[in-house]
């Protein structure tokens, strides 16, 4: 790559991402990162979304850290941490491609049968937040998808938009500031990639704005929808990924 670098379409996707994460509490590496990576290449697209999630995932906090299940995010981040090393040993074990293709499959199931269905059974035994983060720690270490387990969780707990897009972040903070510090160690914190961050962040303020007055504004009702529908499109973009 030369050495002028496509700001503009790196904002553009970047806001878009941000609006999206702001607006449902989860969704932003989905879009960024394939784009991102046809611009700029992963080692760079890499870092970038790492740091543009955590930034986001604080300013969400800032405003919204009363609407945290903090016992569910406490719950989930620790077993995120004790399902990473059984990714490590996943990650040598199990194909890439049938991995994406079952999560896909699981998550189109989950989402569209939630889109037809009235009422989906509400989870109220705490304690499968332990088995949910689990998963998660699976699968964000070995093929970086840690969101899909604790978005489903807390469909199942029947969150309000506000404490589910609150509470996510509660969980992302942590975890992202664990990949982050990984790719500083990893060197990966280059001149280029701290440029176009600095360049975003006003860019990732706006999305914040204006995704968290979309959250607002939605009815939970439209809100569910919108997730089980966001659900659906992550499960085929998975899937095309690994085809």
């Amino acid at each position: 790559m030369g050495s002028a670098l496509p700001v503009f379409p790196v904002l553009m996707i970047m806001f878009i991402a941000t609006f999206v994460r702001s607006a449902l509490g989860f969704g932003d590496g989905l879009i960024a990162m394939p784009l991102l990576t046809m611009l700029i290449g992963v080692e760079m697209a890499t870092p970038l979304v790492a740091l543009g999630g955590s930034t986001i995932a604080a300013t969400i906090l800032l405003r919204s850290w009363q609407g945290v299940d903090l016992k569910a995010a406490w719950r989930l981040i620790a077993s995120t941490l004790v399902g990473i090393p059984l990714g490590l040993l996943f990650l040598r074990m199990a194909p890439d491609a049938i991995v994406e293709v079952g999560l896909g499959i699981v998550l189109i199931g989950f989402g569209g049968y939630s889109l037809s269905t009235p009422q989906l059974p509400r989870l109220e035994r705490e304690w499968l937040s332990y088995l949910f983060g689990a998963v998660a720690g699976v699968l964000g270490i070995a093929y970086n998808t840690n969101g899909p387990p604790v978005v489903i969780y807390g469909m199942l707990r029947r969150w309000s938009p506000e404490q589910f897009r609150a509470t996510l972040q509660g969980y992302f903070l942590p975890t992202g500031l664990v990949i982050l510090l990984s790719h500083g160690l990893a060197g990966l914190w280059t001149p280029p990639v701290l440029r176009l961050y600095g360049y975003g962040l006003p860019v990732i303020m706006a999305g914040v704005f204006t995704g968290g007055l979309a959250n607002q504004r939605v009815s939970g009702e439209r809100f569910k929808q919108g997730v089980y529908g966001f659900l659906v499109l992550m499960g085929a973009l998975l899937i095309l990924r690994a085809l």
